[in-house]
């Protein structure tokens, strides 16, 4: 059920109509996923799908009082400022419920990144560093979009 103010036949800023955004499909990263565990399994320390929590889906998994600084996100895409548009949520809120553009998450150390952004592009999978681990007084989350700063 779609509840808001647009129609699902109407045009989205890029051209591409609200319902064309919405109903996109969704990639597997399996393909993905099965190389990086049989090539790098003693590299990978952790692998979050953010789904069903977003971008903060990642500190239920923290094994200790660390901060997760994510202040190299890619862009959201177009849909997430129609839905914020739509519902009057802030960006906080955006980020805690949807994935906001991210939707799988490597954490690895920064001399092994290279070999698993390669891996995705061979998948025709964009990735980059979006952030890294610290050591901390406390689990959080510091999320810097644009001129913002978030923190969880």
């Amino acid at each position: 059920v779609y509840i808001g103010r647009n129609k699902l036949t109407d045009k989205a800023p890029s051209g591409r109509t609200i319902g064309e955004l919405i109903l996109s499909p969704t990639r597997t990263y399996a393909p993905l996923l099965k190389e990086l565990l049989q090539a790098h399994f003693d590299k990978i320390h952790g692998l979050i799908h953010c789904s069903g929590g977003g971008q903060t889906k990642c500190m239920k998994y923290l094994p200790g009082e660390f901060t997760i600084v994510k202040d190299n996100l890619f862009d959201a895409p177009e849909i997430f400022s129609i839905i914020r548009e739509n519902s009057g949520s802030n960006l906080k809120e955006m980020y805690e419920v949807f994935n906001m553009g991210c939707r799988l998450e490597l954490y690895c150390k920064p001399e092994d990144a290279q070999a698993m952004i390669d891996a995705a592009t061979r998948f025709n999978i964009d990735a980059q560093v979006i952030g890294r681990v610290e050591a901390g007084t406390k689990k959080q989350l510091i999320i810097r979009a644009g001129a913002e700063e978030i923190v969880y």
